[in-house]
């Protein structure tokens, strides 16, 4: 790893990844590896996760393209050095701002959308003028191998490279000096990702997940909340770290958004869920038997059906759950929705403060004076979205 860290560091060295024009034409190659290998790119994250072509183009490669094109047209206007107002130390001087690369980047990948959650930053860390060592998730291999089988047919072979493995490689990348580090997943290995950083002062980028409330006021449309909250939680799985992880609400509307939801899934996924082609399959069996783990003792209102052969959790939706059994205590990342009844919209408030920051908040409600009090809780949450009874499907 050490030999691989230094090769690239020393094509950073070189120069030659700063010039804006070199940026754009690897941004533009990565855009042509995207367009002329889809299928190919498809095919592996289909085999990864069983997601039917639609969703993959829809969930990662368009955005991969979208990305691209963003930074395409904008580039030119980033690198240019702007400017800044003088003050009495500098008023002699030239001042102005220059972005500069910060040299080589490390990027660890994800396994639930293996594509997007690589190329993204690796467009970013290109956009910006780094050398790149990424590191895809070995539980989604498919796609880990053909990442490491296409990138070094577009992109700068030495500034660019991909390595593959487990946790044996990962550790060993940790190791060596990088000057930032992405990566996306959970918290016990952001852990382990900052702790290795630090050793060496690298800047981090950690997306990790929670457990991403959600709360329904009883002044709310319930038919497009449940539609909403069934998309979410319910595409790829369950397996999105923005994902609604439980719901929260008043112990009179349970009955109505269990109904709900289970003919929206109905509409969504057919009468036979597990013959639809739009619903995705739990990354492995290590992951399938730790959901499964979080049904014991639940009270299901729908769904509970698994097939551990084809590793498939139907969707699942459970009620009256106590906030101390296993499932409240940690990510579920699957296709399971626990109920938690509240009294009223400041027991929801409570509840949230007294457990971890969440990655994302969804506060849906037709009364614009209930989101006021969630200001308490969302200082240091990624995403909060108040729906104010939009009907957006």
């Amino acid at each position: 790893m050490e030999r691989e860290v230094r090769r690239v560091r020393q094509a950073f060295l070189s120069s030659r990844s700063r010039p804006l024009r070199f940026r754009l034409q690897q941004l533009e190659a990565l855009r042509r590896m995207v367009q002329e290998r889809e299928k190919d790119i498809l095919a592996a994250i289909a085999a990864d996760l069983c997601k039917s072509e639609f969703n993959v183009y829809s969930q990662e490669v368009i955005t991969v393209l979208g990305e691209i094109d963003f930074m395409l047209e904008n580039l030119p206007e980033w690198v240019t050095a702007k400017p800044v107002k003088k003050n009495v130390l500098t008023m002699l001087d030239e001042a102005y701002i220059q972005p500069q690369p910060l040299g080589v980047v490390l990027i660890i990948g994800a396994w639930n959308y293996p594509f997007v959650l690589t190329i993204q930053p690796l467009i970013g860390a290109i956009a910006a003028g780094n050398a790149v060592i990424i590191k895809p998730s070995e539980l989604s291999e498919n796609t880990a191998k053909i990442l490491a089988k296409l990138l070094p047919q577009y992109l700068d072979q030495d500034l660019y490279i991909v390595i593959n493995g487990g946790v044996e490689e990962t550790t060993e990348l940790l190791k060596q000096r990088f000057d930032h580090i992405f990566y996306t997943g959970n918290t016990a290995v952001g852990k382990i990702v900052m702790e290795a950083a630090a050793k060496h002062l690298t800047p981090v980028t950690l997306e990790l997940g929670g457990k991403s409330p959600c709360y329904i006021d009883k002044d709310s449309d319930l038919d497009i909340v449940c539609r909403r909250i069934t998309w979410g939680k319910y595409m790829n799985c369950g397996q999105t770290c923005i994902a609604p992880d439980y719901i929260l609400c008043e112990a009179s509307l349970q009955n109505q958004i269990v109904w709900k939801i289970k003919e929206t899934v109905k509409e969504f996924y057919g009468e036979n869920i597990k013959e639809s082609p739009d619903y995705e399959r739990i990354i492995n069996l290590r992951h399938f038997k730790r959901i499964l783990s979080l049904l014991e003792g639940q009270k299901i209102a729908f769904g509970g059906e698994t097939d551990e052969a084809t590793r498939y959790i139907a969707p699942t939706v459970l009620t009256d759950v106590d906030p101390k059994t296993k499932v409240m205590q940690e990510e579920i990342f699957g296709p399971i929705l626990p109920i938690v009844p509240v009294k009223n919209v400041d027991e929801a408030i409570n509840f949230i403060n007294e457990r971890e920051k969440p990655l994302a908040l969804y506060v849906f409600s037709h009364n614009h004076k209930v989101p006021v009090g969630w200001e308490l809780i969302t200082e240091n949450i990624v995403l909060i979205l108040f729906l104010i009874s939009v009907p957006v499907y």
